[in-house]
């Protein structure tokens, strides 16, 4: 094929086969993670990420509506560090074009560049070697050779190539993966993410076709608003979500005068969430308004309305309002905080600790952006004080928080579940909310974190080595000890773990499977080789790590 523009439609399509090929290559993109530990890989995070945009996003023809939608959708569904950057990527691409119907060899280039512009942005130290180089890479290398007689299968084409380039050179540039011998593992994602895409123009469409189940499901008609929720006595405030094609048309009765910028200037004096694309004679608008009729006057001012919706905005707040009323909604406090756990014990501790909404994360082990925006939105507090308590989980953190628009949330930097146990322990309730979130923040400073698991791939750095199901420790995030013996591994990692003998307070959470007798095991080898150490076990239930050890 020679394609020499996509529009809405096309790209959905497009979007669903690049998952395709990614959910084909989930696990080894998985297996490209540096560290031998399973606990939210990135080809896992990067397939949720892109699965919720495809699935939120409805079919448009407008290819600027239509990557709008799909934006909303991954941005919400970011989990992970390459779930965030993925959908930061889009985010840019989705603005670059909203406001085109089509995209052409000159705006799919554009829409690339701001793309990885809008990744780097996304992340405070932008770490060279990764997909952030990759996509830079991959566009800026070929740019110049991108003409208006260019086809969208050669620049893609072009743009994978460089992008494999680079992904290859990616080892080069970060001495972890070179002494891992592997390639970045989100680079070699959005590689799989724009081979499928590319698939999908030369005919190799891989995304399923619905079920019959779903075909029937979106064939019921769609649910009827409830009126009740909308009344004489109701206050009208968010007014009416308006979208319309207009047929600018000919002969005296219509202005010939029409310019798009000069008609979205106008329409800005009417509402918000205002987009509008041109195409030929043919103008498609979004807007949100409380004057509808001066908008449908301004339109008609040049053509006549081949479709048009409007619908009350208020009544749908209402409906949702209700919904979340229904859900409980948390009553006023002072100070409300939200925590990520791994493990129902963990839950029911941190519910104990205080904590108003706990994010209980099984099989990713990382919480979405979206699962964050519903926690801020079920509370009503002065401040909310969030603990990821995963390092892969900040970025999500602070997106939702850009999100859902607060500026009463504190993010405390808990690296691990017990940086987050010992911030909490840090809370005096009695006192100011400012002096309660600076107590918090000191409380996650000198806590070391040792995490006791199975490798769960080959793995080598520096000069230390593990093998598939050996048993390893992090210590603050870094294998420190490798050994046949978990008691052996544990007992290791402590004796290298810094001011061991400074510490005072050892807190060990206890994972799935773990029986009483290799609890009462490390207790007493623990006693023997730190005798001043005041041991603490909690259960936990969390997957992956057996054992979560905090001390401090």
């Amino acid at each position: 094929m020679k394609t020499k523009k996509i529009n809405g439609i096309h790209l959905e399509k497009m979007m669903k086969n690049g998952l395709a090929n990614l959910r084909e290559h989930e696990t080894e993109v998985n297996k490209l993670n540096v560290f031998p530990v399973a606990d939210g890989d990135t080809g896992t995070n990067m397939c949720l990420t892109i699965e919720k945009g495809v699935g939120y996003a409805k079919s448009n023809e407008v290819i600027g509506f239509y990557l709008r939608a799909l934006s909303e959708g991954m941005l919400l569904g970011a989990r992970g560090n390459s779930g965030v950057i993925l959908s930061q990527f889009f985010k840019g691409f989705a603005t670059e074009l909203a406001r085109c119907t089509w995209a052409g060899p000159g705006e799919l280039r554009n829409a690339l560049i701001r793309g990885y512009r809008a990744a780097y942005s996304s992340v405070v130290k932008p770490v060279e070697g990764t997909i952030l180089t990759v996509t830079r890479e991959g566009i800026e290398h070929i740019r110049s050779q991108i003409t208006r007689n260019s086809t969208i299968e050669e620049i893609l084409s072009m743009y994978i190539a460089e992008m494999k380039k680079s992904l290859a050179m990616t080892p080069e540039l970060l001495d972890v993966l070179k002494e891992s011998g592997v390639v970045d593992s989100g680079a070699q994602g959005m590689v799989y993410i724009f081979e499928g895409m590319l698939d999908y123009l030369y005919g190799n469409i891989k995304y399923k076709r619905q079920s019959k189940a779903a075909q029937t499901q979106q064939a019921q008609p769609s649910k009827t608003p409830d009126f009740s929720r909308f009344n004489e006595n109701s206050r009208f405030e968010l007014g009416y979500c308006t979208e319309f094609i207009l047929q600018l048309m000919r002969g005296s009765d219509y202005s010939q005068r029409f310019e798009v910028k000069r008609f979205i200037s106008e329409l800005e004096d009417y509402g918000n969430s205002l987009v509008v694309v041109q195409d030929g004679k043919r103008v498609k608008v979004h807007i949100h308004t409380l004057r509808p009729e001066k908008v449908i006057a301004l339109a008609r001012e040049y053509g006549e309305f081949l479709t048009f919706k409007l619908e009350n905005m208020q009544l749908q707040h209402n409906e949702v309002l209700r919904e979340k009323q229904e859900e409980q909604r948390l009553p006023h406090k002072a100070l409300a905080m939200v925590a990520v756990v791994n493990g129902e014990g963990l839950k029911t501790l941190f519910e104990e600790l205080g904590c108003d909404v706990v994010i209980c994360c099984e099989d990713t082990m990382n919480a979405s952006a979206e699962e964050f925006v519903e926690a801020f939105e079920r509370i009503d507090a002065d401040d909310i004080v969030v603990f990821p308590n995963n390092k892969n989980v900040f970025l999500a953190a602070q997106q939702a928080v850009e999100l859902f628009g607060g500026d009463n949330i504190h993010i405390i930097p808990s690296r691990s579940v017990p940086e987050g146990y010992f911030s909490i322990a840090m809370d005096i309730p009695d006192f100011e909310n400012s002096r309660r979130i600076s107590s918090m923040e000191s409380g996650v400073k000198g806590v070391s974190t040792l995490i006791q698991t199975t490798a769960s791939r080959d793995y080598s750095y520096h000069e230390l080595h593990c093998r598939e199901g050996e048993d390893i420790v992090l210590l603050n995030g870094e294998i420190v000890s490798v050994s046949k013996s978990w008691l052996s591994s544990i007992i290791d990692a402590l004796r290298l773990t810094p001011d061991i003998d400074d510490k005072e307070t050892c807190v060990i959470f206890i994972g799935e499977g773990v029986t009483e007798e290799e609890r009462d095991e490390l207790e007493e080898a623990i006693a023997d080789e730190f005798p001043l150490l005041d041991t603490d076990f909690i259960e936990g239930g969390q997957k992956v790590y057996r054992w979560l050890i905090g001390l401090s």
